[in-house]
């Protein structure tokens, strides 16, 4: 499990900007497979070997400098109580502020490593201004640019020096299923239906929910263990109003799964923060399954069901082949059917094609239906394989490879999907030089 790293400090500062670059060294190389973050907050970014989270807590506070105040506080509690190391910005252009001195005094608290990054130090001029940022009594200072760079290695240096050892969990090979979702959206509920007894504390109060904590589960003739982001009392002080919150919450358990079953609350249907979740565990390469609850609550008509269905998969276009189960934890419907969906989905996501099989079923079909010509230039694929990769991934060799386009990509995708059952579990294409 890679460790977390937050980005905390006051608006305007350059959080993004150096989110982005340090995320950006990797993105352009991983992510120019699908060409689309989802969620501009969170990424995965290595240096010197070592592979880290990346948390932007900007992205997640809208509203007055007031509100501000309030909400940059209870993030900064929040990144100290979930993340393994801090790094908090300041901006030597505008210099030292009240709100960079509150910040300062909750991170003093923190048994946790800080990194403190004055922003935007361009000039010898600038390097003598940063000095007064020392008074915060956080050590050492990173001169940093974000938006050129410089000194963005000297802080990562320090930074993965820092992050904690990989602890190594005894692997029993057994699957393992996080149960994801927004505060409130039935998870414990769920927990509770599927292992019959309350071990989780059921309230109405949104993320009464602290720690992620695995069960072994043994029923129904199927074994796994659940990573459970619900059942600890968490912290009374950190208000539950954040949307960080629940991707903050979700992070360490999608990261700590094969499989995720995302909560979503039928009451209030398929929201924003759902989607931030969804892509976490695709972009994470988990199989997912979408559990939609409380069905039991929702008027219903003839057409309720597909009409919900179609709007979800509208949403998580063009990771459209997932599994929505409609379930109600309370009167226990379709509980069972939701375990039983995520152990098949468990099951694609660990399956090996062999290579001549795959080049008998797919060379057909792309001779059949070639990728469109680029400039009169004709693409031809001539082999294809599975990559030797925990989840699937499969490379195809072709002459011109940088001319195949992302339609052609989501063409050959479906197919795979079609003929080899990948439902639910995403999968990657890659296209290279033969």
């Amino acid at each position: 499990m890679s460790a977390i790293v937050a980005i905390v400090g006051r608006p305007n500062v350059g959080k993004s900007t150096l989110f982005n670059r340090l995320i950006k060294r990797r993105e352009a190389i991983v992510d120019a497979v699908s060409g689309v973050t989802r969620d501009r907050h969170y990424g995965k970014s290595d240096w010197n070997g070592k592979e880290f989270s990346l948390i932007d807590t900007g992205g997640y506070v809208v509203g007055s400098d007031d509100i501000f105040e309030k909400e940059i506080d209870k993030q900064v509690e929040l990144a100290i109580d979930e993340a393994d190391v801090i790094v908090f910005v300041v901006d030597v252009e505008t210099g030292l502020t009240g709100m960079d001195e509150d910040v300062a005094q909750l991170l003093r608290q923190a048994k946790k490593p800080i990194f403190l990054a004055v922003n935007k130090v361009d000039n010898a001029q600038r390097q003598a201004d940063a000095v007064e940022f020392y008074s915060l009594g956080l050590g050492e200072l990173y001169n940093i640019s974000s938006i050129n760079g410089s000194g963005t290695g000297e802080l990562l240096d320090a930074l993965v020096e820092s992050l904690p050892e990989k602890e190594e969990k005894e692997d029993d090979g057994l699957p393992r299923f996080a149960v994801v979702g927004r505060p409130n959206a039935g998870k414990s509920s769920f927990i509770n239906a599927l292992i019959g007894e309350e071990r989780n504390i059921v309230t109405d109060i949104a993320g009464t929910t602290r720690d992620s904590i695995d069960t072994k589960y043994n029923r129904f003739g199927f074994e796994f263990n659940l990573v459970d982001t619900a059942g600890i009392r968490r912290k009374a002080k950190v208000k539950e109003d954040l949307e960080f919150y629940s991707v903050m919450r979700s992070v360490r358990a999608i990261e700590h799964s094969d499989v995720c079953l995302l909560v979503v609350d039928a009451t209030r249907g398929f929201e924003g923060q759902d989607l931030n979740i969804f892509w976490l565990a695709e972009r994470n390469k988990k199989g997912i399954v979408i559990l939609v609850n409380k069905w039991d609550l929702v008027e219903k008509e003839t057409n309720t069901t597909k009409a919900f269905e179609e709007n979800i998969r509208k949403q998580i276009e063009p990771f459209t082949d997932v599994p929505i189960v409609f379930i109600s934890s309370l009167t226990k419907q379709r509980v069972y059917k939701a375990i039983e969906t995520a152990v098949e989905i468990f099951n694609n996501r660990s399956v090996r094609i062999p290579t001549h099989k795959l080049n008998d079923t797919m060379l057909p079909i792309i001779e059949h239906t070639p990728p469109p010509s680029i400039k009169g230039k004709y693409v031809k694929i001539k082999f294809c394989t599975q990559l030797p990769t925990p989840t699937p991934q499969f490379a195809f060799f072709a002459n011109l490879p940088q001319y195949v386009k992302d339609p052609y990509r989501r063409f050959i995708e479906n197919k795979l999907r079609k003929e080899f059952d990948f439902h639910g579990v995403p999968i990657q294409i890659y296209f290279r030089k033969k």
